[in-house]
């Protein structure tokens, strides 16, 4: 390499530009009484070194001369470093896209940078990252390898088991929020996949909870077979979802899965049982080994009975059937990397380690969580990703839209204190939203808080929901503590978001928005405008937005007001009656939601009265039962309205008909509806401590028979039109129905259905 250095001229007096014209220099350092002292440094001649006086060649080497001259008249030091590499052929590159990409027969690298003065590529084997050592480091040049603020650089070259990171350099200055450090190895945030430890759980060498990390480098082979597959587009009205953790489906011995708690079994096969014994109508809950809808068969778990303990049965099943359980979209917990041993400490007080088992702490929001695989780390990272697209391909096939937990309200890097993984080392001002003096904003109450609709952040999230709708083909996304997204970037300024100052414009950071970039942006893209949108409308810094999100006609939301006052009656808490009521019908205030059930709820899991269990990798969280059910929507029209129900279909009761109880005492709500399918419906819920008769509607000509009472043991909890033994059950509540009463257990719910009196 050659370099070129200017000592102070006069020559070049008021010039601010850059100059890159052979002859002009020629013409003004012919008039210097001897030639500069410093080496010349040339791009196209990296092992020539010569005094440039000594240098023939100066038409041929200029041409990739660099040179600004100051406006002090200072000529400033003009550098151009080729990177060099033993391995590679090595190229300036290009700025865009992020991220490591192929093209034109090798690999494109390219990082958003603005505060850091240098940057250099690490390569780093497989094996090599396992000891902790660097195989090559490429330093780049900030003239050649730099476009604006994106470093990149190009290499052609043997990629096999080949990962990579960066160093960056620049202020370690907290208070002004910098924290570069050039001895750091840092992740590309566009990293198609993060690799470290292989196995959930397992300590890295030495015992380390965070050994070091490194980025999947793309190749040709790289390919996967969609099979023709395309996104259902199921209307979200119609949408029955079911929020599955992929680890906690199947990590329980009942799975009997060849790698429990992963995406799919090693061969990626999936094996086709056709249901046996179990007729349409049924709810069957699939317990879908490795996470794709892996039909197998599954002994389950008996129900709760201690005199029972050899009681077990086979159930074959498969997902194919999911409309009679109803399900048709799977609502994934948090799926990008993340490191499950952030928060590993022992529990004395259940004998295992504590661990981030939820994993609402993410590392890489473009990377599949690799522990989640059974392929591990094998291929660096490229089967894990194929193990995810296998599972969406699968879900596809069988009917289910799959939507993905995404946590962009803050990262694992956490406040001051926090690691240095990526996005802190990369620009750490840039990505997260910072007070003037560097301190981390706390919305999401988990260290740090994201810079969302910071133009860069903004873009780098849409990014990043596009590469898993157009390379992942996932459905859509819930979007956690989404109010977050809703506020003013650091150092807040309408000209540089809007373009134009906007009057009245005194925004702080952190400011609620009402025309959020971030949120303009996603819901106008022409891709993720057409995919599921949902928004956990709150964060933990007091912003709640239920019901008055930002939604451009196409978000919906989580409805917290619905899911905090159900629970607040069903527990039997004091004057919920007329809110549960209300929650019931739905309102313009809490709206007619779409059904959401929760891993476990199928059959009544508890985790024993705690509402946080993001750290237990243990039976608290885990699915142990198979059960069979049906899906009331199916048969009862009246149970999935598309608008609120008014007083021409919906009569309140108490615990006699017609008079409904609204006082703060009050610990029963009971509705009649008319159904199109069913005539009328009987609906009725008692959350006290103490049973009751109530008594029914009269419908002279019809009677009143049961059809759920969650108060009785399985199956009799349910009436099925199948189930062997229902003529004899329904015997058993003739004396009350016969004078129109039903007996209510405490805590408890019923539904029945209005049918012709045959001895009327």
């Amino acid at each position: 390499m050659e370099l070129l250095q200017f000592t102070s001229s006069p020559l070049l007096h008021g010039s601010s530009k850059f100059i890159n014209s052979p002859e002009f220099y020629k013409s003004k350092l012919s008039n210097l009484k001897k030639p500069p002292t410093t080496t010349f440094r040339c791009c196209n001649h990296p092992n020539k070194t010569s005094h440039f006086a000594n240098s023939k060649a100066f038409e041929n080497v200029t041409k990739n001369l660099v040179i600004r001259a100051s406006k002090s008249a200072e000529l400033e030091t003009a550098v151009i470093k080729k990177p060099q590499s033993q391995r590679f052929q090595v190229s300036k590159g290009y700025p865009t896209p992020f991220g490591a990409t192929l093209r034109d027969g090798g690999v494109n690298f390219s990082i958003f940078s603005s505060n850091a003065v240098s940057a250099t590529l690490c390569l780093i084997t497989l094996s090599d990252l396992q000891e902790n050592k660097v195989t090559e480091e490429i330093a780049l040049d900030s003239f050649a390898n730099k476009t604006g603020d994106v470093w990149h650089v190009f290499l052609k070259g043997d990629f096999k088991d080949m990962l990579y990171g960066y160093k960056f350099d620049g202020k370690f200055s907290p208070q002004e929020g910098h924290y570069f450090d050039p001895t750091k190895i840092v992740l590309d945030p566009y990293a198609k996949a993060v690799i470290s430890r292989a196995q959930f759980g397992v300590l890295g060498p030495d015992e380390n909870c965070w050994p070091q990390m490194a980025c999947l480098v793309p190749t040709p082979e790289d390919e996967f077979d969609w099979e023709g597959d395309l996104p259902l587009k199921y209307p979200q009205r119609d949408l029955i979802i079911y929020e599955v953790h992929v680890r906690g489906f199947t990590r329980h011995e009942s799975s009997k899965s060849e790698h429990p708690g992963t995406y799919l079994d090693e061969k990626n096969s999936i094996i086709g049982l056709q249901s046996k014994g179990i007729s349409a109508g049924h709810l069957i809950l699939c317990r879908t080994s490795h996470f794709v809808p892996l039909v197998k068969e599954i002994k389950h778990l008996p129900p709760p009975n201690p005199q029972n303990d050899s009681s077990t049965s086979i159930l074959f099943f498969d997902l194919s059937l999911r409309k009679d359980l109803g399900i048709n979209c799977l609502e994934l917990m948090p799926c990008h990397e993340f490191n499950e041993l952030e928060y590993f400490s022992y529990n004395s007080v259940l004998g295992d380690y504590k661990v981030n088992f939820w994993g609402y702490s993410t590392i890489n929001y473009f990377s599949p969580m690799i522990r989640y695989s059974s392929a591990g780390i094998r291929n660096c990272g490229h089967d894990a990703i194929n193990e995810f697209k296998l599972l969406v391909k699968e879900a596809h096939k069988r009917g289910i839209e799959v939507v993905m937990d995404v946590v962009f309200n803050h990262t694992v890097e956490g406040n001051d204190k926090g690691p240095i993984l990526s996005f802190r080392g990369v620009d750490n001002s840039v990505y997260y939203m910072l007070a003037p003096k560097g301190e981390f904003y706390n919305y999401s109450g988990c260290g740090n808080t994201f810079n969302c609709n910071h133009p860069v952040v903004r873009q780098f999230i849409v990014d990043c929901l596009r590469y898993w709708v157009t390379e992942m083909h996932v459905d859509g996304f819930r979007f956690d503590l989404a109010s977050i997204m809703t506020r003013g970037s650091s150092l807040w300024d309408s000209v540089n978001v809007y373009g134009i100052p906007i009057e009245g414009d005194l925004l702080t950071t952190g400011t609620p928005l009402r025309s959020p970039p971030l949120i303009d942006l996603i819901s106008n893209d022409p891709i993720l405008r057409g995919v599921k949108l949902i928004a956990e409308a709150w964060d933990t810094g007091g912003l709640y937005q239920v019901g008055i999100f930002p939604h451009w006609g196409i978000w919906s939301e989580w409805n917290g007001k619905y899911r905090d006052i159900v629970r607040q009656f069903i527990k039997g808490t004091d004057g919920f009656a007329g809110a549960f009521a209300e929650c019931l019908c739905g309102s313009p205030n809490l709206y007619q939601g779409v059904p959401m059930i929760s891993m476990g709820d199928e059959y009544g899991h508890t985790k024993g009265g705690n509402n946080n269990t993001y750290c237990h990798d243990n039976d608290v969280n885990l699915c142990t039962l198979l059960i069979s059910g049906t899906l009331l929507t199916h048969e009862c029209e009246s149970l999935g309205l598309s608008d609120f129900p008014t007083a021409d279909r919906l009569q309140w009761h108490g615990h006699a008909p017609g008079l409904p109880d609204w006082s703060d005492k009050s610990r029963f709500v009971a509705f009649t509806l008319i159904d199109s399918v069913k005539g009328e419906i009987y609906v009725a819920f008692n959350a006290s401590h103490l049973p009751v008769i109530i008594s029914l509607p009269k419908r002279p000509g019809y009677r009143w028979e049961p059809l759920v009472d969650t108060s009785k043991p399985e199956p009799f909890d349910f009436l099925s039109s199948d189930l062997p033994a229902k003529e004899i059950a329904i015997k058993q509540y003739a004396p009350f129905l016969d004078a129109n009463l039903y007996p209510m257990l405490s805590y408890s719910s019923i539904i029945l259905l209005l049918s012709p009196d045959e001895n009327a």
